[in-house]
């Protein structure tokens, strides 16, 4: 299956540029192009999916960043900016990638490569198989690791990197997003209460309306995650 994408920019000339790139990457297929946040929102409202979203920072109305923010379930994202400042912002909202203008093609082609590495290489009807067996497999330390819901305590967004804290075992050092994990992971055992931490509902051993305690550790609650508290009242 094709990559569906959708493209925010302003700027005509540069969201040519990147419709071109993109049409020469056969994995990609762009659903839509938009010149501003407003519109795209409209776009993810009746286009869907929408697997991948290239998008610009300094737009009218609303920046990309803060757009970003806006999204309850945002597709992936990779910034395309003439902004060097906004990197570090970009990359806490998981970004896939950060691309300078003008964007070259192989430089595209990078980006959209880490997508690529970010996707277990299992198929979805053999992950749906791992998720009612109670499991799942991890990249680390160059080879497959099988891992059981139940041993996992948390997890931790680190850069590039997420850690899998574990019961009676050292963490998992994985290449790979928090996002993407979320999306993989049983919505019935576990939740993401904090852009850097998923935590498993049945480790929690205490909670307040601002952090959660599992094995003697606080976590803290996100802002923007402070919802899902709701849900933990109700298991």
């Amino acid at each position: 299956m094709k990559t569906r994408c959708l493209l925010v920019d302003d700027e005509p000339l540069a969201l040519k540029v990147l419709e071109n790139h993109i049409e020469s990457i056969s994995q990609l297929e762009i659903v839509s192009s938009c010149a501003n946040a407003l519109a795209a929102m409209e776009v993810l409202k009746q286009h869907q999916p929408i697997d991948l979203m290239f998008l610009d920072i300094q737009m009218p109305k609303l920046i990309g960043t803060s757009f970003l923010k806006t999204l309850r379930n945002p597709p992936k994202v990779i910034f395309t900016t003439a902004y060097k400042e906004y990197a570090v912002e970009a990359f806490d909202l998981d970004a896939i990638d950060y691309l300078l203008k003008p964007v070259t093609l192989e430089r595209l082609m990078k980006a959209v490569n880490k997508i690529t590495m970010e996707t277990m290489p299992i198929i979805q009807e053999e992950q749906k198989i791992l998720e009612q067996e109670g499991f799942a497999y991890f990249r680390s330390e160059r080879k497959m690791i099988k891992v059981k819901y139940d041993d996992i305590l948390f997890i931790e967004s680190m850069k590039d990197y997420v850690k899998v804290a574990r019961t009676g075992d050292k963490p998992l050092l994985v290449k790979q997003s928090i996002s993407s994990l979320e999306n993989m992971l049983p919505a019935n055992q576990f939740v993401r209460i904090h852009r850097s931490f998923i935590v498993s509902i049945p480790k929690i051993t205490a909670f307040t309306n601002h952090d959660i305690e599992i094995g003697g550790i606080e976590i803290p609650i996100g802002r923007l995650y402070s919802r899902h508290i709701e849900r933990l009242q109700k298991q």
